[in-house]
């Protein structure tokens, strides 16, 4: 029988998550400037974009909130700004880092708050929890991708912070009987979620489901209320609180687009929507990837790319989907954990949203997802596996707990057992850093050559003459911008208009210079195809550089004045 610490003091759970925190941080930090010194924090077309809305928030010449856009959702730009205003932070793209490396600090400590809240009872603290807890906490902050993601300004730890966080305050809530600080965590579970509707859109769909919960949970309860020995019933007050804050986030976000772009599904529908992409890259015809209009083929697709996540070898990714579904017998059809645990799993469930999301994502939503195992054989979009990473966690976590429990099982076969399994992840996180983390291989791949491009539009940028002001269309090179320094406060781009009239502006800075750019720039860069080599057929200016990259559209500078 494991020994158990009754009612531990606070300072041991503190004690612990201090020592978790410091070696968080100096795994985040550690691996930042290595990733750094190779120059690959910028190597997403995603992450530069996003850095440079933050950027465009204070650095433009229509400066506001409107220059979040409306694809993106505003709060990982709004907490990269405040880093950004510095130019050395914008230029080597350090500020847009700063966000994510907090967050994978506080998503492992909401791991183990998780885990450990978990598999605790009434203040209990058994041996077999604190090692179920640690090797959970282990797995998912040891996960390649997930080291490399979150040196970077891309959206996945944070989203990841939120959305566990979300579930701890939700579990706490359940495990809760009563009183003030249980209905403070259905409010933190709210506040937690708004905050993830607001980074990515994985957390709408959380909301819809966990405000379905909590209203069964609250119908349930005030039906038996007239049974003492059933726990309390919830306030409606409370539930009320929490619907609101958690609807609060995608309403505002409906309101912003209805009121700026006139169409609240502006994100979804738009030009720059997922869809609209879709469909430009389209062929006629034909499916413009494998999961289109299939939510089996597509959910397959996103499991693959969780597999991708988590290992290398093939075999060693089977082995993942045989222990999750493991783990899943042990927590519902076993005696290894009794019945109150097994009523405390309920919570856990939510770790599953992501493959409901991303298989209708994929299906209908236009946001393709390819390995490069399967046809087209290359890497797109892998990383959203990645969203799998907390569930995959908990299920080692179960049989790590489920084998340290177990009374059938000799202490030293126990131990030989939980070793194994960890050197399985061992294994499998080995191949993944010989291979390279794919989500690293996805941004080498995708763009080498646009990245190669703008380092060359760099070099030219930085030969303009001080204070010269350009009219650019910043949609697919902004990052030649950023490398050079190019205050984005002189460059005349398609931010500078008022979106809300309809079709165009046509009193809009952006669009008077396309008419006249004599008049409001000194120089112009086009891009083959874009809005401004568009208007540039009609002018007469003087062509002073043309730039050709394979696989980029061809870069023309033009002396306006």
């Amino acid at each position: 029988m494991a020994k158990a610490e009754k009612n531990p003091p606070a300072s041991r759970w503190d004690s612990e998550a201090r020592l978790l925190a410091w070696l968080a941080t100096c795994a985040s930090v550690l691996s930042f400037l290595a990733y750094y010194q190779r120059g690959e924090i910028l190597l997403y077309g995603d992450a530069v974009a996003h850095i440079n809305i933050a950027r465009r928030v204070f650095d433009s010449i229509t400066p506001g909130p409107l220059q979040l856009g409306t694809v993106w959702l505003p709060l990982p730009h709004l907490l990269m700004a405040p880093f950004l205003i510095s130019n050395v932070m914008w230029t080597r793209g350090l500020g847009g880092s700063i966000p994510s490396m907090a967050a994978y600090v506080f998503a492992i400590l909401g791991i183990f708050r998780l885990v450990r809240g978990f598999l605790s009872r009434d203040g209990v603290v058994e041996m077999p929890a604190r090692i179920a807890a640690w090797s959970a906490t282990l797995i998912f902050a040891a996960n390649p991708n997930l080291i490399y993601l979150q040196t970077t300004a891309m959206g996945e730890a944070l989203y990841l912070a939120f959305f566990i966080w979300t579930i701890v305050f939700f579990a706490e809530f359940i495990y809760g009987e009563t009183g003030v600080g249980w209905e403070k965590s259905l409010t933190r579970c709210g506040l937690c979620l708004a905050a993830a509707c607001l980074t990515r859109y994985d957390g709408w769909f959380l909301a819809a489901a966990m405000c379905a919960a909590v209203l069964v949970l609250w119908i349930a309860r005030a039906r038996n209320r007239s049974n003492k020995k059933a726990v309390p019933a919830i306030r409606s007050s409370a539930v009320f609180r929490f619907i609101l804050i958690a609807a609060a986030a995608p309403a505002l976000w409906l309101i912003y687009n209805g009121v700026i772009y006139r169409n609240p599904l502006e994100f979804e529908n738009g030009p720059y929507s997922a869809k609209a992409i879709e469909r430009r890259t389209q062929v006629s015809g034909n499916r413009a990837h494998p999961g289109e209009g299939n939510l089996m083929v597509s959910a397959q697709f996103f499991l693959k790319s969780a597999e991708d996540n988590l290992a290398e070898n093939q075999g060693l990714q089977r082995v993942w989907i045989l222990l999750a579904c493991l783990a899943a017998i042990v927590a519902t059809a076993t005696k290894v954990l009794d019945q109150k645990l097994r009523q405390r799993c309920a919570p856990l469930l939510f770790l599953l949203m992501p493959l409901p999301f991303y298989a209708l994502s994929v299906a209908y939503g236009g946001v393709p997802i390819f390995v490069p195992q399967w046809w087209p054989f290359t890497h797109y979009n892998l990383r959203y596996g990645l969203q799998l990473l907390p569930l995959f966690s908990v299920a080692i976590l179960l049989l790590v707990y489920g084998i340290a429990k177990s009374s059938r099982l000799t202490p030293k076969l126990r131990a030989v057992l939980v070793l194994t399994l960890l050197t399985f992840v061992f294994a499998s996180y080995a191949s993944v850093w010989r291979a390279g983390p794919a989500s690293l291989k996805e941004a080498e791949i995708n763009m080498r050559t646009r990245n190669h491009f703008e380092m060359q539009l760099a070099s030219l940028l930085q030969k303009l003459p001080p204070n010269a002001t350009l009219l650019m269309y910043l949609g697919d090179h902004v990052g030649a911008l950023e490398r050079a320094g190019f205050p984005l406060r002189r460059v005349i781009n398609e931010g500078n208009h008022r979106v809300w009239r309809q079709p165009n502006d046509s009193a809009g800075i952006w669009e008077r210079a396309l008419a006249d750019p004599a008049h409001y720039a000194d120089y112009v860069l086009a891009f083959d195809g874009d809005p401004v080599w568009q208007a540039m057929q009609t002018q007469h200016l003087r062509a002073l550089i043309e730039l050709h990259v394979t696989g980029q559209a061809a870069a023309t500078l033009y002396s306006a004045r």
